[in-house]
């Protein structure tokens, strides 16, 4: 699947997965797709991050990219990996021609419209829009998309199972990314399982 958008369209939700511990990382990974939100975000904020998406890439449904990559060595680092999707917080120059040149899915984090602008020139039309709550929600979505017709979003950043069916509504978005599924700590499967279930009815 070399698509970002056929990804971003396969559930309403992307979890946004903080991974403390491998062995919490197959788990987490079922009870997300058994509750219906198969496309897995596994953030580079941890040790065992590149470890738990290889752990969590041998569940049958699972579709696991890397998130948090903030340069070529986490990209080809998140790739070895065997990650199927490059999310960032930003776009760099090196790390978008990068990924752009290994073909893989890449949702690169955007703030303004400069920033979609800088994918734009890359040949980028999907983005994440990120902090979404933090750079000022709803309304800056709308008005850095007016622009921009072709250009398509996945907000994430302070977004809850309460606000997401308002983004949802918003033309120029096709998911949203949250972490509200997965609590800290040892998971809980049939709360996570509950929890993703939930989300997955926004569609």
């Amino acid at each position: 699947m070399n698509d970002i958008e056929a990804i971003m369209r396969m559930a309403p939700v992307i979890p946004v997965l903080v991974i403390e511990d491998v062995a919490h990382a197959v788990p987490i990974a079922q009870a997300l797709v058994a509750g219906g939100l198969p496309v897995l975000e596994v953030t580079l904020r941890t040790p065992c991050a590149l470890d738990a998406i290889a752990a969590m890439k041998r569940v049958a449904g699972a579709v696991v990219g890397a998130g948090t990559v903030l340069n070529e060595a986490d990209l080809t680092a998140s790739i070895a990996a065997g990650a199927e999707f490059i999310v960032s917080p930003g776009l760099t120059a090196p790390l978008g021609k990068a990924a752009v040149a290994s073909g893989i899915p890449f949702l690169p984090g955007t703030a303004s419209a400069g920033d979609v602008m800088r994918g734009l020139d890359l040949g980028l039309t999907r983005f994440k829009f990120f902090p979404a709550e933090a750079s000022g929600g709803i309304a800056a979505l709308k008005a850095i998309a007016a622009p921009f017709g072709m250009v398509k979003f996945c907000p994430t950043g302070g977004i809850t199972l309460a606000s997401a069916p308002d983004w949802l509504a918003v033309g120029a978005v096709l998911c949203v990314g949250g972490s509200w599924m997965v609590p800290k700590g040892a998971p809980d499967p049939a709360g996570i399982e509950a929890a993703a279930r939930a989300a997955a009815g926004l569609a």
